[in-house]
């Protein structure tokens, strides 16, 4: 199991089901968290399990990651409370009817950009902002999603914003390589989450029963555990990868 010890890792998105597990996980692993979300009673909630089960440090921060100022702040006051930053998990991300699952023809321009603007200027900033203050040594990890790597009908704004992340990705990789600071990516598929349902309820769940080889959809804990290695030292020779977490669905 990778080692987090003496780690500061700040994470968006961390109200949510992925999020909020992850940073159990990294707590469990013997990281200091600096949690983020439009959520701030769930993040406190998640807190005060951390302190109480794992006695790590955590700081929770309200934040829209659309507003690069916010986002200024929110990592400022990370590495001021801290005095680093080890890594950074950007997990936060929207996709729902009222603003994306629509075909293509007739996704509007209030649709597109409301997504893009979380999914990618939103990843843009954090990651920026991540990237001026980060150790060398430290690793970011962004969420695409195998929407991606491939095209899924109904969500032409939600699949173009990963497909963005993983390109804003490789290049982060390369530039930052020489400080040994590495960037990765995951794209998840089908995983149990209130993200999974709205897929459902339009017929986009891809690994349902029958859809992939491992006929089941993914657990939280699982993605959790591959954000938690490639924030570890055990991945230190991995950078601007995208790793899949899809029970076999993609190639």
């Amino acid at each position: 199991m990778a080692s987090l010890k003496d780690k500061v890792i700040a994470v968006t998105g961390a109200a949510g089901g992925i999020g909020s597990t992850t940073a159990v996980i990294l707590a469990s692993r013997g990281a200091d968290l600096s949690l983020a979300d439009r959520d701030l009673k769930a993040l406190d909630r998640i807190a005060a399990e951390i302190r109480t089960t794992y006695k790590r440090d955590v700081l929770t921060t309200e934040l829209d990651v659309s507003n690069s100022e916010q986002v200024n702040e929110w990592i400022a006051s990370t590495v001021k409370h801290f005095s680093k930053l080890s890594g950074a998990v950007n997990l936060a991300g929207i996709v729902g009817k009222e603003f994306g699952l629509k075909a293509a023809h007739e996704v509007t321009d209030g649709d597109f950009d409301l997504v893009m603007a979380t999914n990618v200027k939103g990843i843009m900033a954090c990651q920026r902002a991540q990237l001026r203050h980060v150790e060398d040594g430290g690793s970011i990890v962004n969420t695409a999603s195998v929407a991606g790597k491939m095209g899924m009908p109904n969500m032409l704004a939600y699949s173009a914003s990963k497909h963005a992340v993983i390109g804003m990705t490789r290049v982060a990789a390369i530039e930052n390589g020489h400080r040994n600071v590495r960037v990765n990516a995951i794209a998840p598929g089908s995983i149990d989450t209130k993200m999974l349902d709205i897929a459902r309820q339009v017929n986009l769940s891809e690994s349902d029963k029958g859809a992939s080889p491992i006929n089941r959809a993914g657990k939280p804990e699982e993605v959790g555990a591959l954000i938690a290695f490639l924030l570890s030292d055990d991945a230190g020779f991995t950078t601007g990868a995208v790793y899949t977490i899809d029970g076999g669905l993609t190639p």
